[in-house]
């Protein structure tokens, strides 16, 4: 069976990590997402589709008895089990009557908890494995997008995280995102993820490297994005080399339809690697003059290093001209036509990391949303020419 996937819902943030630190422990069980209320567990539990939904009872908002007829109805294939300090009949029968599967007393042990879990989820799994049809096997073609630029502060992280979670909820496809800013890489905190493993740790055991091993390493988001964190220490950077981010990079294109690499802003050979093995770069600007100069000096290398033009995407983020730079004079300094912009919005940006809700998600309608949202039908359009003209390719000569 594959792992569990469960969301913690509670308002009492001490809680959610006491649950989070007891199942840490369980390797069949991953928590990827968390709510402090109703209203956000329905929101998760609608996006990620997870197997166990652990929902308090009493909640601002929306309590867990009115959530979990929502979630019930809406999403049936998510099982919920009650927590609360209540162990009278009222509130069991009340939960039951929701739809609730099963009932928690709190405080609870780590054993009884892991036992509930995974004696529901059994069930569950039982019950699926009757009614459902056999599953036919896709051949998975990968892209691989990493997002880079040579001047940090520019916004990297923010996109390639809400491109990766508008891709996996665009397509319903299988979606990595890959943390290689190896120092200070911020993609966990950005997605508000729990980290258990890291790049470091997978390449202790790099040469028995699988996907299936690969599948241990990676943390689920609520969006469906599975996530390679970056190192805890900056000082394990240096233990990964060129040949690690290979590999990785290989075995994650067998089994996910996109690879989102996020960069730190240097050409290191690690850096240099994900360069090389990218179906597309979006090199990322803003409109100052000190970012302008440092991307010109990575656009050279780039050329250098025989990079086509067609590979490269630039994105320039917190678009503005009423600084004195106009966009065209922008494209005359870097030869080079602007593929997207992304607008200013220090506000939706700064709130969705702070809340680890990806903005693509939670404020559809504001302009960076859009453009991000944009980004990726654009991407998606053109692997459907791409694919289309294989195929007809291979119809023509036989291959």
């Amino acid at each position: 069976m594959d792992k569990i996937k469960v969301v913690i819902v509670d308002d009492t943030e001490e809680t959610r990590n006491n649950i989070k630190t007891l199942l840490s422990f369980e390797k069949k069980i991953e928590v990827i997402g968390e709510a402090e209320n109703g209203e956000e567990a329905i929101f998760i539990t609608k996006e990620a589709r997870p197997d166990i939904v652990l929902m308090d009872i009493n909640m601002p908002v929306m309590d867990g008895i009115r959530a979990t007829e929502e979630i019930t109805m809406n999403v049936p294939e998510t099982t919920v089990i009650i927590m609360s300090v209540q162990g009278e009949q009222e509130y069991l029968r009340k939960a039951m009557s929701a739809g609730a599967r099963e009932f928690l007393n709190k405080p609870f042990s780590g054993e009884d908890l892991v036992r509930t879990l995974v004696k529901t989820y059994e069930t569950e799994y039982k019950r699926r494995e009757h009614s459902s049809l056999p599953k036919i096997t896709e051949e998975v073609k990968s892209k691989v997008i990493t997002v880079f630029s040579t001047k940090g502060g520019v916004g990297k992280t923010t996109i390639a995280s809400n491109l990766a979670v508008s891709l996996a909820r665009m397509t319903k496809k299988k979606v990595a995102l890959v943390d290689l800013d190896l120092q200070f890489g911020d993609v966990a905190i950005m997605l508000n993820v729990s980290v258990k493993n890291t790049i470091s740790d997978l390449i202790k055991e790099i040469n028995q490297l699988d996907e299936e091993l690969m599948d241990d390493y990676l943390v689920t988001h609520f969006s469906g994005v599975r996530v390679l964190p970056a190192p805890i220490k900056p000082e394990y950077a240096e233990y990964i080399t060129s040949s690690h981010v290979e590999k990785i990079i290989k075995t994650l294109k067998e089994s996910y339809h996109y690879v989102i690499i996020d960069t730190s802003a240097s050409f290191h050979e690690t850096v240099l690697t994900s360069l090389d093995m990218s179906d597309r770069i979006m090199l990322v600007s803003t409109l100052d003059l000190p970012t302008i100069k440092n991307v010109k000096s990575g656009l050279d290398v780039m050329e250098s290093l025989h990079y086509s033009k067609e590979k490269i995407s630039i994105i320039l983020n917190k678009a503005s001209e009423q600084f004195g730079i106009k966009y065209k004079d922008f494209e005359n300094t870097l030869k080079h036509n602007i593929w997207a912009y992304v607008p200013e919005d220090s506000q939706t940006v700064i709130t969705s990391a702070n809340k680890g809700f990806p903005f693509v998600m939670t404020r559809t309608e504001t302009k960076v949303a859009k453009a991000i949202i944009g980004m990726a039908t654009e991407i998606t359009a053109e692997k459907a020419v791409v694919e289309k003209e294989k195929s007809a390719f291979k119809k023509i000569f036989g291959f």
